[in-house]
């Protein structure tokens, strides 16, 4: 690619990055507060809950990874979109217990379920942490090799300068410089999506030529559906949807909504903008196995960089820019995230010192600092090795799942003894990682997840909970 267009590319991009900065800037002088930091403030209007909720969910995956499952399987794309959908809706049953309790994190709401116990806590926290931490350094590495493919520029340089960019959107005022910022990459999205799917049909030659090119069993139904296999999209619901229940992510957007009603309603909002995702996906997946079919299904994640090549510039331009906020807005959740369970949960855990406000506020900035630059570095010295970080979705879930979603079910009426939640924790990942050496066929999770359920019920058979006592307004304590 000549100089021109890496430039052109690079100021379209830094031009949609500078103004996210700018509100991003801006909105931080009215956050001083921690809790500005941790929860937006608990204000954070509809419209900024449900774009904030969307571009979070919303990475390099869908422009990678979905767009090539799309390439080999057609319709079965939806069923990833799907998944985290219904684990979205499923968190929405929850939103006015947990939004009411004024948590900040799911190790509080671990807390408030079990008590106050060091360990579970730390053990807690530390699931919590791998997930989002996960994520900051495979979209860091997804973002250098995206934009090396498109500039040339190199990847050590890339991937630097993304964990710059993170900081600089979450160093200013935590969730609340996050949210707001996203709401202004989301809609970006979104437009961007729009543009560059309607430019890949006529690319293709319409609707009616991209239909014709195509094998039949991608097209008809239910084949569509389930061109992926049986196993694949099982593989897919015990990875997705549990993982989407225990994403500290999307809760803290529940915390940080003004009220409960805002809170459910901008999980709906997003539910939608996540389905135009998914159709983003099977549009360009599809327009570009009509127009070769070249890469299989081995090499389906190629059809995202063939279908890069075909842009005309003024539309790389801005597909450069569109793919710089979706990596940013999900790099910049994941980032406060990590640092919301170091500064809350962790350190208060270990280090016994009372902290003003302010005083944690600057913790939670140099802590942003240090984790951006351990993923950067770990993104460059290890950047295949960090396949293994696809396991930490599945590791997370079969020790959080049960425990948290049970939990969350019983709380209202029932105490429940802490070693119902220590023994469900520590037997979703034995029953995991069991599963994973032996090879099985069944995706591991599944083990891992059936095993934190076995060892919840017995243990609950075991310890019998105890009923909440009731205080004279009629609330339980």
């Amino acid at each position: 690619m000549n100089l021109g267009t890496t430039l052109l590319i690079s100021l379209t991009a830094a031009l949609v990055i500078g103004i996210g900065a700018f509100i991003s800037f801006s909105v931080a002088k009215k956050a001083k507060s921690n809790d500005s930091w941790v929860v937006g403030g608990r204000n954070l209007p509809l419209y900024v809950i449900a774009f904030t909720q969307y571009a979070t969910a919303v990475g390099g995956g869908v422009l990678v990874a979905h767009v090539g499952i799309a390439y080999a399987w057609g319709f079965s794309v939806f069923w990833y979109e799907l998944f985290v959908v219904v684990g979205m809706l499923i968190i929405s049953l929850f939103a006015g217990w947990l939004r009411r309790r004024t948590f900040s994190t799911i190790p509080e709401v671990f807390t408030r379920l079990y008590g106050e116990h060091r360990l579970m806590l730390t053990l807690v926290a530390l699931a919590v942490i791998v997930v989002p931490f996960g994520w900051l350094t495979t979209q860091f590495i997804a973002f250098a090799n995206l934009f090396n493919a498109v500039t040339g520029i190199g990847i050590t340089p890339l991937i630097i300068i993304m964990a710059i960019v993170s900081i600089a959107f979450v160093l200013p005022g935590g969730l609340t410089s996050v949210a707001w910022s996203d709401f202004f990459f989301g809609v970006f999205m979104v437009i961007a999506s729009i543009v560059v799917g309607g430019y890949a049909i006529v690319r293709a030659g319409g609707p009616s030529t991209i239909m014709e090119n195509l094998p039949e069993d991608l097209i008809t139904m239910p084949t569509g559906l389930t061109a992926a296999g049986g196993m694949t999209i099982l593989l897919w619901l015990f990875a997705i949807l549990p993982g989407t229940l225990t994403n500290q992510l999307y809760y803290q957007r529940i915390f940080a909504a003004s009220s409960v009603k805002q809170a459910r309603q901008g999980i709906y909002l997003s539910s939608a903008l996540i389905a135009v995702s998914g159709i983003y996906a099977l549009v360009i997946g599809l327009s570009v196995r009509s127009m070769t079919d070249q890469f299989g299904i081995d090499g389906r994640e190629g059809a995202a960089g063939w279908f890069l090549s075909e842009l005309p510039l003024w539309l790389i331009a801005i597909y450069g820019a569109f793919l710089m906020a979706t990596i940013v807005s999900t790099t910049g959740s994941a980032l406060h995230s990590v640092v919301v369970n170091l500064v809350n949960d962790l350190r208060p855990a270990f280090v016994k010192t009372k902290d003003t406000a302010s005083d944690l506020v600057k913790v939670s900035r140099w802590s942003t600092v240090i984790v951006s630059a351990l993923a950067a570095v770990l993104s460059i010295v290890y950047p295949s090795a960090l396949n293994w970080l696809v396991a930490t979705y599945a590791y997370s879930a079969a020790m959080l799942a049960v425990p948290f979603l049970f939990g969350m079910v019983l709380a209202n009426k029932w105490v429940i003894h802490v070693s119902v939640g220590y023994f469900s924790m520590l037997a979703g990942l034995l029953a995991c990682a069991i599963s994973q050496i032996a090879s099985t066929t069944i995706p591991y999770a599944v083990f891992g997840i059936l095993g934190s359920l076995v060892a919840y019920l017995v243990m609950l058979a075991i310890r019998k909970p105890q009923r909440r006592a009731i205080n004279v307004q009629g609330v339980t304590s």
